[in-house]
């Protein structure tokens, strides 16, 4: 049987969220090659309007990348941690007008319930919060639900083995990622970027 995997720190707590914050970047400086990559995947040739939904939206740092460089998005920003949530208010300013916060945790089987559908779901180093790999399909297959026909799934995370993460219950390898999605019922799951132990994967 397995055992989810407890986390050191509690990101609802406004001292561990802050050093969180004020880490992460320096820790990894090429996380805006990923958020640029994100913003590529989301752009719209005609500038239509659309939904994106961030799960785990934490400080903002994804937010804030993307708000700036797509002015039609309207955006959804659902996070379990309120000391989050001010923080990423705090950095996105007047960019913070066009969010719409939700405090809830993709752990509640529950939390898609009210959300409506979106042209985009993006999560950036999130489904590891799940505290173990094997909950990663049930996540997935909750997004789906909240896609529209032609939506696509944006999600990027720590991968294990080679130039990854040890920790096998937390991280999966790119390849178990990509199995996750179809499991599922995406049918087309394809990599991006992969960097500095992260990866990032497009499903529709």
């Amino acid at each position: 049987m397995q055992m989810d995997v407890p986390s050191p720190i509690d990101l609802r707590n406004m001292e561990d969220a802050r050093e969180w914050a004020d880490s992460a970047l320096l820790k990894r400086p090429y996380r805006n090659e990923f958020f640029t990559a994100f913003a590529l995947a989301t752009s719209s040739a005609d500038s239509k309007p659309m939904r994106v939904l961030e799960l785990g939206s934490g400080p903002g740092f994804l937010a804030e990348h993307l708000l700036s460089s797509l002015p039609y998005i309207d955006y959804v920003a659902l996070d379990f941690s309120a000391a989050m949530h001010q923080l990423a208010s705090e950095r996105l300013g007047m960019l913070a007008a066009r969010v719409k916060f939700i405090e809830r945790s993709f752990l509640d089987p529950h939390w898609i319930s009210g959300l409506g559908q979106f042209d985009f779901v993006v999560t950036n180093q999130a489904v590891h919060e799940l505290r173990h790999k094997c909950h990663a399909s049930t996540l997935h297959s909750q997004v789906r639900e909240l896609l529209l026909a032609d939506g696509n799934y944006l999600v990027c995370d720590h991968f294990s083995g080679d130039g990854g993460m040890s920790n096998t219950q937390l991280y999966m390898t790119v390849e178990e990622q990509k199995l996750a999605l179809l499991a599922a019922g995406f049918t087309t799951v394809e990599p991006l970027l992969l960097k500095g132990g992260l990866v990032l994967h497009r499903a529709s």
